[in-house]
């Protein structure tokens, strides 16, 4: 991992920060970077913390404030924005298997735009709410099936288009990521489905159409 860029120096009055030498901490964390007159960690900063986690960045009024770089104890890291100790702004979160979330964060969670890619190659581009996929977004699976459409609590939820990779596709309505309401379901050789459905299941009232336009 590369050196962390202070780029926010212009942020801060340097002539009011004092530098000091490596501080131990009530936590046993040790700190090394600049300090306010009034005691507070201020600044550029290095914490470092007893279970081997390091945030490297920038600080204001002794929390994590502005640009700056967490490495966890398990090797994830979060480089963004922060505000009193917490992510929150725009930030990158790279978990060690790959998986990695780009995009808006409000303390602490995901929350705004964002787009999320798995190491199998798997993309989801949308809204989240709270740390959830929550509200309109695009989902790519590995095997080349997409949705594209409404998201609730982290699942397929409301109106969306879900396209099968072997060219199959519903639009319609959707509720905890199953078919459900009205929609229409097409097959690759023109079969047509219209009609109702109840937890995946077609249910209710429908009309079929078959390749030849028979109903």
């Amino acid at each position: 991992m590369g050196q962390f860029n202070y780029d926010r120096d212009d942020e801060f009055d340097q002539s009011d920060l004092i530098d000091r030498g490596p501080y131990e901490l009530d936590n046993g964390a040790i700190y090394k970077g600049q300090w306010s007159r009034e005691g507070l960690r201020y600044g550029r900063g290095v914490q470092m913390w007893t279970d081997g986690s390091k945030y490297e960045g920038y600080w204001r009024n002794d929390m994590a404030n502005g640009r700056g770089r967490l490495i966890h104890a398990d090797g994830d890291v979060y480089e963004g924005d922060w505000y009193n100790d917490k992510a929150h702004g725009k930030g990158t979160y790279t978990h060690m298997d790959g998986a990695q979330y780009t995009g808006d964060w409000k303390e602490d969670k995901q929350h705004g735009q964002g787009v999320e890619t798995w190491p199998d190659g798997a993309r989801y581009d949308g809204q989240y709410e709270n740390g959830k996929k929550h509200g309109f977004g695009k989902f790519n699976w590995a095997d080349g099936s997409t949705y594209e459409g409404h998201f609730f609590d982290n699942n397929i939820h409301g109106k969306g288009i879900y396209k099968w990779s072997d060219g199959r596709m519903f639009n319609g309505d959707w509720k905890d990521n199953k078919m459900d309401g009205k929609g229409v379901f097409t097959w690759i050789d023109d079969r047509k489905y219209e009609g109702e459905y109840k937890d995946d299941k077609k249910d209710g009232y429908g009309v079929f159409q078959w390749s030849d336009g028979r109903c």
